[in-house]
């Protein structure tokens, strides 16, 4: 199946293409079928499972297709979010996806300044992404109006119960139109979570997605304790290895992409970066001189960890930890394909250590530690070591 099989507008098509993205993810597959048929639903799924292009797709073409604006400080379609860092997740795929289409989208959240915000608002918004307790605050204040909402998303719906947000959910809900289309999607369905689904939604469809798994068999993990600052050493002591033919390097950020991957060129390495801030011939090239074999290392960011389709990779090395685990089995999925055996690596940085953990409980692996050369004090270095405070003689009182 592709997205073209799923009756998508080209306007979305092009977007997806642009990104990389040619086959929809199982949440997907099962999701936006039902949504563009005007369904409320249910999605049982995990982040990173593709869930938020499952009902920003739908949502989209929906809005594209009614010639309705969105009044003054009006909204037509609500997304709620229950962290900063997944609202800002969420906004960045609602740009992506809707590059080539002509609405307005804006993201809010706490702990910021909300005069931008407001300023976005008031010319009306076609997607907003918001957490719950901002939103709540600026509609007390009289700055946003939801009697124009067409559609409505509940996103992470678990972790808002967590996080003590359901009665700000429901305060919210109140104000919102009858006549609208509603999702909410949660990893889990607790009691109070399967109430609040029964309450907001008519009629539900449900679909259900298990986290993607790899065969790991096929992939041998190991785990380098580094120093953020070391990383890149390590990483060039790495690449010293022949054995290491055709690299995926991952990290963060783009901004990180870019630098890391300029700096392995000035070392003497075969690299390049890929991620959404450059355009598709860019992207293109760089992953045909990939494939080519003429670019030994590719550095990218999560967005394209799907899109890198080539069989040959011999090693992944995660330089940045992913926020969400299942982004980590996404990243290893691109080695260890068509029978052969790939190799992942993760650097692993102090600040990182709890992802660590949650990527091992979602893996069920221990990831096997390796050594990490750079670390060990160079020969002729006859300074001796810096004790630890432990290991430091107690000063006695004068």
């Amino acid at each position: 199946m592709t997205f073209v099989d799923l009756g998508l507008a080209e306007p979305l098509l092009r977007s997806l293409r642009d990104a990389g993205y040619a086959t929809p993810t199982p949440i997907q597959a099962k999701a936006i079928p039902h949504l563009l048929d005007d369904h409320d639903l249910i999605g049982i799924a995990q982040t990173g499972t593709g869930k938020t292009a499952a009902f920003a797709l739908p949502i989209l073409q929906h809005l594209s297709e009614d010639s309705v604006r969105a009044p003054a400080k009006g909204v037509r379609a609500l997304v709620l979010a229950p962290t900063r860092e997944l609202a800002l997740q969420i906004f960045d795929n609602v740009t992506r996806l809707s590059k080539h289409m002509k609405l307005r989208h804006a993201v809010i959240f706490g702990g910021v300044g909300q005069n931008p915000q407001v300023e976005a608002l008031a010319r009306g918004i076609d997607v907003l992404v918001a957490t719950p307790g901002r939103l709540l605050d600026l509609m007390n204040q009289g700055l946003v109006r939801l009697d124009t909402v067409t559609h409505l998303v509940l996103d992470e719906a678990d972790r808002m119960l967590d996080m003590g947000f359901i009665r700000d959910v429901k305060k919210i809900l109140a104000k919102l139109p009858e006549q609208r289309q509603s999702m909410l999607f949660s990893a889990t369905m607790p009691t109070e979570v399967a109430k609040l689904a029964r309450d907001m939604l008519w009629e539900p469809m449900r679909v259900e997605v298990t986290p993607e798994t790899v065969t790991v068999e096929a992939i041998e993990q190991h785990v380098y304790h580094v120093g953020t600052s070391d990383k890149r050493g390590l990483l060039e002591k790495l690449l010293g290895d022949p054995a290491l033919a055709r690299v995926v390097v991952f990290t963060r950020t783009k901004h990180g992409a870019n630098r890391l991957a300029g700096q392995l060129v000035k070392s003497g390495f075969s690299a390049d970066a890929i991620h959404g801030n450059k355009s598709q011939n860019a992207r293109q090239r760089a992953l045909a001189a990939f494939k080519a074999g003429e670019c030994r290392v590719l550095v990218a960011t999560d967005l394209f960890a799907r899109g890198i389709d080539v069989a040959e990779v011999t090693h992944v090395i995660n330089f940045d930890l992913p926020n969400e685990p299942e982004s980590y089995v996404h990243r290893i999925g691109r080695t260890g394909r068509a029978g052969r055996t790939g190799i992942a690596y993760a650097f692993c940085d102090p600040s990182e250590r709890g992802h660590l953990a949650a990527i091992e409980k979602l893996t069920r692996v221990r990831l096997a530690v390796a050594g990490s050369p750079i670390l060990a004090q160079p020969r002729g270095d006859t300074r001796a070591p810096v004790p630890s405070k432990r290991q430091q003689p107690r000063r006695r009182a004068a």
